[in-house]
Parts: C-alpha cells; sequence; structure tokens
C-alpha cells in the first residue's frame, strides 16, 4: 500500500509539474536569457553576445559579426524540461505541499535555475567554439573547444537528469525516521524511559 501511495504521489507531482513548466516555460525563458547573456558578456572583451527567446529556443547574436550572417537557434526545452522531474521529486513526501515543503522547493528551483543559466553559458560557448568552422578554430584552442563542448555534452547526457536528483538530495530529501514519525503522528510516538 505504501508503494502505492509513492506512486500516486509521483504521478500527482509529475502531473502539477507539468502543467507549471508548460504554463511558465516562455517567461522563465525570458529570464535564463539575460541571465546567461550576462555571465557570457562578463567573459567576453568586447562584449558582443546578445541572447534573445523568442518562444521555445535561444536565438544567439553576436554584434561583431555581419549582419546576413546565420543566428543559432538553440532549443529551450532540452535545457529546461528537467524541472518536471524536480517537481516529482518532491512529490514522493507524504505532505508534499505544506509551506516548509514548498519552501524547499523553491530553494532547489532556484538551484536548478543556476544550473540552467550555466548550461545555456555552455551551449552558447560550445557553438562558438566548435559550430563556427573556421572562424571557431582561429578563436579557440583545443583544449577550450574540449572544456566547452565537454561541459554541454556532459549536461546534455547525464546532467541536466543528475541536477534534479542532486538538489532534491540537498532541498528535499527527509530521513526515513522523520517520515515514520509525521505518520504516526504525536499521539502514537512512544515515550522514552528515562
Amino acid at each position: 500500500m505504501r508503494a502505492l501511495g509513492a506512486a500516486v504521489r509521483l504521478a500527482l507531482g509529475f502531473a502539477i509539474g507539468l502543467g507549471l513548466w508548460l504554463l511558465f516555460s516562455r517567461p522563465y525563458e525570458r529570464l535564463v536569457a539575460p541571465a546567461a547573456e550576462a555571465v557570457l558578456r562578463l567573459m567576453e572583451h568586447p562584449a558582443v553576445t546578445r541572447l534573445d527567446s523568442p518562444g521555445g529556443e535561444f536565438i544567439v547574436r553576436r554584434s561583431d559579426f555581419p549582419p546576413a550572417s546565420a543566428r543559432p537557434g538553440l532549443p529551450a526545452p532540452d535545457l529546461h524540461f528537467n524541472f518536471v522531474l524536480l517537481v516529482a521529486l518532491f512529490g514522493f513526501d507524504r505532505r508534499p505541499w505544506r509551506g516548509d515543503r514548498v519552501g524547499r522547493l523553491l530553494l532547489a528551483s532556484a538551484g536548478l535555475f543556476a544550473v540552467h543559466v550555466a548550461a545555456l553559458v555552455f551551449q552558447v560557448e560550445s557553438v562558438y567554439a566548435t559550430g563556427l568552422g573556421a572562424w571557431s578554430a582561429a578563436h579557440y584552442g583545443a583544449l577550450s573547444r574540449n572544456f566547452w563542448a565537454g561541459g554541454f555534452h556532459f549536461y546534455q547526457i547525464a546532467g541536466r537528469f543528475a541536477a534534479p536528483f542532486a538538489l532534491w538530495w540537498l532541498f528535499g530529501r527527509t530521513e526515513p525516521s522523520q517520515n515514520r514519525e509525521s505518520a504516526r503522528g504525536p499521539h502514537l510516538r512512544k515515550k522514552r524511559k528515562g
């Protein structure tokens, strides 16, 4: 019965997370893009990168490229769909929507925002380092190409799934003894002999 309850809570958490993601993904992209742009521009001399988020993708623009040059479009849902997994993991708790649990979910979501910003920075730098032919070869050495491309591929393969679990582990996980105690209630707890 306990496994069935956990499965129902997980499914409910997934459904709520999916609903929130569908409702707020476009506004969220409009927060991630300027944050990643600010980080990129701090690393550039002169600062030339601009990131736009017209909906469903991030458009990379550089002011030092000719106006007619291609503007890479990076798929946005691949970057931040893992928010749904984070909410589903928080749904495992017996009372996931208590005030303290929601507060912990918000902290974990802020951590995931930072992960998304970093992942977008790595993705853009990976495009710069490996996707622009002769320009990439002239501006990025072998070490930096491997660093940026490797970091982005790590996020795509493992990081985007590992990040929600790590954040849940840090902010949302409760000890099994805490779950048993809260399930028993205060009137059923055994008194210690002293």
